[in-house]
């Protein structure tokens, strides 16, 4: 008992070092070693797989040590220094948690999204996983931290001895690398998904992005778009349009594509039809919504830049469409910002709340607001909550736990794979009677008006593939299961203009979140310069029909 108690003693005792340039040394150590478990171990299976030298995994542990000592060097060459190493911590053990639980890349969209999450959603991240991360990597080292003492140090010689630190670990390596040259060459070339998880390079790199881009970049001149718009005055028939957009959906898992568990048990009875090769635009909402509605392309789609410039919901509300965007997921992400908007998240709106308030809550009162627009065309918005982890079980109500046993933790790799997919599975199943709901909705208007269904997932969900779970990785080394989305039409009977069948002839095709603004355009016959037909769908299968001929 002696001993055990001369031990933890001797742990909290008052340490003493000479500069504080030491205390540098010693965090960048822990961080190197304690802090990157996910990027080592990634690294350790590229090894084994490779047969390459065990030395340059050795050199790869040093390359990450020097280096960050060079940064924290510089960075605390002042009196605050304590202050910065200890928050050094607390980013390397946030990072560290969702590299390592989720296999989660914290980036500049990782960070948007961060900033616009609603704090039910952030709850579901803050597990007791989380809490140990924060008492292991961030709490006791700076608990720890602050028994160090540092003899009486001048600005000049702190300033002097981390200015001779930073120096000495560049040039370390600088020889480092110029030793390994053919190596690092190569490695960093080819294997960007390893050094994404550098922790917390990865946040500090991140949080530079935000900054220069979102925050501090020049504020742009509001644009219009599409200002030629309008709908032809030949166009008698009135349009009745409900979209749907989706909130973690994968197109693998939707029966109608070919999964194999009836995951669509009632849309399978309706006359649509599903799109089973589309690709998102990004790989989270907050880049995919805005992206959707855009002009641009993903290729050069900018989600700053968006925000200053009209999308597909402000040309039709310019041309006399009738606009209702409804919302039970954090926000519209800017694509609403100029048309009516109402937030179902709350009890107050949404009367199926249980106490997750349910997307199905959404179409309470619709029929309301179509009755009461006598004139002119009608768009209608609703965005789910949909499948958004890692609560999958709080996003279907008991009754639809039909794929069991699931998991009822937010931790995943608490839970079993079967369990995860269980769980997963369920927030589809009741995807498919939400969307189902919304479609015998539209049938009632199949008389008054032109009607169409469109449902548009926003990106998928990595499901432990891989040890990877969520979705939000950088679209470069995302898995096809966080980019590939589901996309379903269906028309009402007294709707002339659309051939059903013709489009299922091109389901199969390669598409993407492009055709969705064009589609858009294209169902309320808008014309404008800026509407392409070759990415509307309607027009793709029209001429998919005449190459057969």
């Amino acid at each position: 008992m002696s001993n055990s108690f001369f031990s933890l003693s001797s742990l909290f005792s008052v340490r003493v070092i000479r500069h504080s340039a030491g205390l540098v040394v010693l965090v960048s150590l822990f961080v190197t070693v304690f802090g990157n478990y996910t990027q080592w171990k990634l690294v350790l299976a590229w090894f084994a797989e490779s047969g390459s030298n065990p030395l340059a995994f050795l050199s790869l542990v040093l390359f990450q040590f020097f280096l960050l000592t060079a940064i924290f060097s510089l960075l605390t060459a002042h009196k605050f220094f304590r202050w910065v190493l200890a928050f050094v911590m607390l980013v390397t053990a946030a990072s560290s948690y969702f590299a390592d639980s989720f296999g989660t890349v914290i980036d500049r969209v990782m960070l948007i999204n961060a900033i616009e999450t609603n704090a039910n959603e952030a709850g579901d991240l803050l597990t007791l996983r989380f809490v140990l991360y924060l008492l292991g990597l961030f709490l006791i080292p700076t608990f720890l931290l602050r028994r160090i003492e540092i003899l009486e140090q001048s600005p000049w010689l702190r300033l002097r001895s981390h200015i001779l630190l930073g120096v000495g670990s560049i040039v370390a390596l600088v020889v480092l690398v110029g030793t390994m040259s053919s190596f690092y060459v190569s490695f960093f070339r080819e294997h960007k998904e390893l050094r994404v998880y550098s922790s917390p390079l990865d946040v500090v790199y991140a949080t530079y992005q935000l900054v220069s881009t979102d925050l501090m970049s020049k504020q742009l001149d509001f644009k219009a778009i599409g200002e030629d718009a309008a709908i032809p005055a030949s166009d008698l028939d009135r349009e009745l349009v409900i979209m749907v957009v989706g909130e973690t959906a994968r197109s693998d898992h939707f029966s109608l594509n070919g999964y194999s568990r009836p995951t669509n048990p009632l849309l399978s009875k309706k006359d649509v039809v599903s799109f089973a090769s589309v690709s998102s635009c990004g790989t989270s909402t907050a880049i995919s919504v805005p992206c959707m509605f855009s002009v641009d392309e993903k290729t050069n789609f900018d989600v700053t830049r968006a925000k200053y410039e009209e999308n597909a919901i402000d040309i039709l509300s310019r041309s006399g469409v009738s606009i209702l965007w409804r919302d039970n997921n954090s926000s519209s992400k800017g694509v609403a910002d100029r048309v009516p908007y109402e937030d179902f998240r709350s009890p107050e709106r949404n009367p199926l709340c249980d106490p997750e308030c349910r997307d199905v809550g959404m179409l309470h009162g619709l029929e309301d607001f179509i009755d009461s627009h006598r004139e002119g065309d009608i768009l209608i918005v609703l965005h789910q909550m949909g499948s958004h982890g890692p609560a999958y079980f709080e996003r279907t109500p008991r009754s639809f736990w039909s794929f069991s046993p699931i998991c009822e933790r937010i931790q995943l790799d608490q839970c079993s794979s079967d369990e995860i997919l269980n769980s997963y599975d369920n927030t589809i199943l009741y995807t498919d009677y939400f969307l189902n709901e919304t479609i015998e909705l539209l049938e009632k208007y199949d008389h008054k008006f032109e009607t169409v269904f469109m449902y548009v997932g926003d990106h998928g969900e990595s499901l432990g593939e891989k040890g990877v779970y969520l979705h939000g990785l950088p679209y470069f080394l995302a898995p096809e299961a966080q980019t590939r989305v589901p996309l379903i039409l269906s028309f009402g009977s007294q709707h002339h203009d659309l051939d059903i069948d013709r489009l299922r002839r091109v389901a199969d095709q390669p598409i993407s979140h492009d055709y969705v603004f064009h589609t858009l355009l294209g169902l309320f016959e808008i014309k404008t310069e800026v509407y392409d037909h070759r990415k509307d769908l309607e027009e793709l299968a029209e001429r998919a029909e005449s190459t057969e001929d």
